[in-house]
Formats: structure tokens, C-alpha cells, sequence
């Protein structure tokens, strides 16, 4: 792990924060409902009764449609709370939310601590870009890298980024875990079982 590969990731992520700003409104609906139908099709091959996904924030995907679809068909969805030691801590989905640590959207609700995660069908992960292989590169804070890493059975994990952050390579350090698949507007991509 080097210098390089940090400044690399610092200078990518700016990079796709920034083009991510200049989507349209029109472009941003087609791509939460490209979002919506295509994180329910997930759900509904992997048959997943119990998930965990995230509140996004200004500049990531909108899945909230996916998450009232989730609730609304009885699927159980943990949010994740950020802790000041860098873990995560987990809540069941509810109507109330808060902002957190780093000013990321969290919500309101019992605290079920790190492992709660442990029971989980699927697991859907923000990220800045994915590469071809399935390494993530997330915004930097670290929190679902130390997760993943901590699972000692981990169900199938997938990122959700825009077509284009779908990428030939991501500048990679030690401590970064890949995914099975991403979730885009366009589509599900699964990568082969070697990778994750």
C-alpha cells in the first residue's frame, strides 16, 4: 500500500463526485428507476428476506424506491450507523432518520451492533467506482472494507453505481474487498466467483 494509490484514489474520487453533480434531473429519474427495477429483480433471484442497504446521500444513487418496495413486500432491510471507532453499527429501516458521524443520512432507531449484519441474505454497498474484477473503491472512510473483512460467512455483496463507475480498474489498497456484482440503471452485473 503506497502513497500512490491513495492520492490516485483521492484525485478518482473527486473525479466521479464531480460528474455525478452534473447529471441532469431527467437523467437522475431514468436512473433511479433503472435502480429501482433492477435492485428488485436482485432481491427477488437471490430471494432475499433479510438485507442490508444504506440511506444515500446527495450525490449516490437513489434507492429509496427499492427500499419502500423492500418494506412494502416484507423484507427485512438493516441500515448502517457509523460509529466513532470506524465500525458500523446496524438499525431496522424506519421512516425516521438523522444525519450521522460524517454527515451521511442514518436513521432512527434500536442500535443492533456490528454483528447483527451476521444473518443477512444480500448486502448492497455504496461505492465510487467498481472495477471489471469486482474490487471496490468507496468514498474513503473505511466503514464497509472493515465490515466485509470482519464477516467470517459473507452473503453475496453488491455495490450500486452508475453505468459509468463500472470501470477497468480501480486503484486498490490491502485493506479494499471486492464485490459479487454491481447494481447500474442498465443492468446486474455478477462477476465470476474467483473475484469475490
Amino acid at each position: 500500500m503506497s502513497g500512490d494509490e491513495s492520492h490516485q484514489k483521492r484525485a478518482l474520487r473527486a473525479e466521479l463526485r464531480g460528474r455525478r453533480r452534473t447529471l441532469t434531473s431527467s437523467e437522475l429519474e431514468n436512473a433511479t428507476a433503472g435502480f429501482t427495477q433492477h435492485l428488485v429483480d436482485l432481491a427477488t433471484d437471490l430471494d432475499a428476506h433479510y438485507l442490508t442497504a444504506y440511506l444515500p446521500a446527495q450525490d449516490e444513487p437513489n434507492i429509496r424506491p427499492f427500499l419502500s418496495w423492500a418494506e412494502d413486500n416484507d423484507i427485512r432491510v438493516l441500515l448502517p450507523v457509523s460509529r466513532d471507532d470506524g465500525l458500523l453499527d446496524w438499525a431496522v429501516s424506519t421512516d425516521a432518520e438523522q444525519e450521522g458521524i460524517d454527515g451521511m443520512p442514518e436513521p432512527v432507531g434500536e442500535l443492533l451492533g456490528p454483528i447483527a449484519i451476521n444473518d443477512v441474505d444480500l448486502i448492497l454497498v455504496p461505492a465510487a467506482a467498481v472495477d471489471r474484477t469486482g474490487m471496490r473503491m468507496g468514498w474513503g472512510r473505511g466503514y464497509f472494507d472493515r465490515t466485509l473483512g470482519s464477516m467470517e460467512k459473507c452473503p453475496p455483496v453488491y455495490a450500486v453505481i452508475f453505468d459509468n463507475e463500472l470501470v477497468d480498474s480501480v486503484p486498490t489498497e490491502l485493506h479494499d474487498k471486492p464485490v459479487n456484482g454491481v447494481v447500474t440503471p442498465s443492468g446486474i452485473t455478477t462477476f465470476p466467483e474467483s473475484a469475490a
